[in-house]
């Protein structure tokens, strides 16, 4: 039997372990491109509707206690809008007839100075460990040019990272340790701080966020010694910074690809690199490639539902030593529109 203190030390380990194997403590997201807002405050409200979205991320399947991963985000525009575009990181309306979506795009100009709202909750857990975390967010959003919008964002919130002590057994003698339940990580929320801008236009987008900006102790031991003597580790949440780029290619009339790159860091470890192809056809389905260096490979396939619902799908494959133990990670995004239709908008 494991002696309680060495338990503990496991529990430490396997915090690092969430952040090393990962290469960040925040949650990966392979279809971050169906919503950026995930990672980057400055999206919300760019759009002129109501923009709602549902993920769940099984990762590492078949290895136990791999990370789980689900998050709900919605967000809008404040105030009355007066355009009616959507950019290229969002879905569009599959009623919408291509010739249409063409004079769309040129006659697009930048939509007036205008501000967003938005809110996401998540719950991250792996192993024992369990992260729960809750965000309002504010952007701004103004015409830079005729046809580009720069848009500046911040969330702020709280998050709690515990220890489900039901997942640890500690022996029939001492069921709980009392150095987890003394530790600090038990039941306390921590303030967190998100920031980010945004760049785009009918064509591109450029994106640069931080989370975590303010680093937040991940126990509270004003002591590094417990009383039966086992040194504890010490940590904290660090800041993660994101930058996201992609352009939007025409082939033909049907067909759209939308290549995309993202770069995270954290330090001390190595930068992320992540390079993806989305390929739509007819605004109505579309398929998906994501590599991430000296990590993995995923496919991914989405279907616009309807003009309200859409639904998107990835599977991930890894080159690492964990492909051995696992069978490859899955993960949904469902998604939800509401938005007023053009005429209401004509008669504000």
């Amino acid at each position: 039997m494991i002696m309680p203190g060495k338990k503990f030390l496991i529990i430490c380990v396997c915090f690092l372990i969430m952040g090393c194997v990962s290469a960040q403590q925040q949650p990966y997201y392979t279809q971050y491109i169906l919503n950026n807002f995930i990672l980057n405050p400055a999206l919300a409200g760019i759009q002129n509707y109501w923009d709602l979205k549902v993920s769940y991320r099984n990762q590492w399947v078949g290895l136990q206690g791999g990370p789980t991963t689900l998050y709900l985000t919605v967000n809008a525009p404040l105030g009355k809008t007066q355009y009616d575009y959507e950019t290229p990181v969002t879905v569009a309306d599959v009623r919408t007839k291509q010739s249409d979506a063409k004079q769309s795009l040129t006659e697009y100009s930048a939509p007036p100075a205008h501000s967003g709202l938005g809110f996401s909750i998540l719950n991250d857990k792996t192993g024992p460990l369990n992260r729960i975390a809750a965000y309002g967010s504010y952007a701004y959003h103004i015409p830079v040019g005729h046809k580009t919008t720069l848009s500046m964002g911040v969330s702020l919130g709280v998050q709690e990272v515990n220890v489900d002590v039901n997942a640890v057994d500690f022996g029939q003698a001492n069921p709980v340790d009392p150095a987890v339940l003394e530790s600090g990580y038990l039941n306390k929320l921590e303030p967190d701080v998100n920031a980010g801008l945004w760049l785009s236009n009918t064509n591109f987008f450029l994106g640069l966020s931080a989370q975590q900006i303010v680093p937040v102790p991940i126990n509270s031991v004003s002591d590094s010694t417990t009383s039966n003597g086992v040194t504890l580790l010490k940590g904290k949440l660090i800041p993660h910074t994101f930058f996201t780029a992609g352009y939007k290619i025409s082939a033909g009339d049907n067909i759209t690809i939308l290549p995309s790159v993202m770069v995270s860091y954290v330090q001390p470890l190595p930068i992320g690199v992540d390079v993806n192809a989305k390929i739509e056809y007819q605004n109505l389905i579309w398929l998906g490639f994501s590599y991430r260096y000296k990590v993995g490979y995923a496919a991914l396939l989405g279907v616009n539902i309807s003009s309200t619902i859409n639904l998107g799908y990835s599977y991930d494959y890894t080159t690492t030593p964990l492909n051995t133990v696992s069978n490859g990670t899955h993960e949904i995004v469902i998604g939800f529109i509401w938005r007023k239709k053009s005429k209401e908008v004509s008669q504000k």
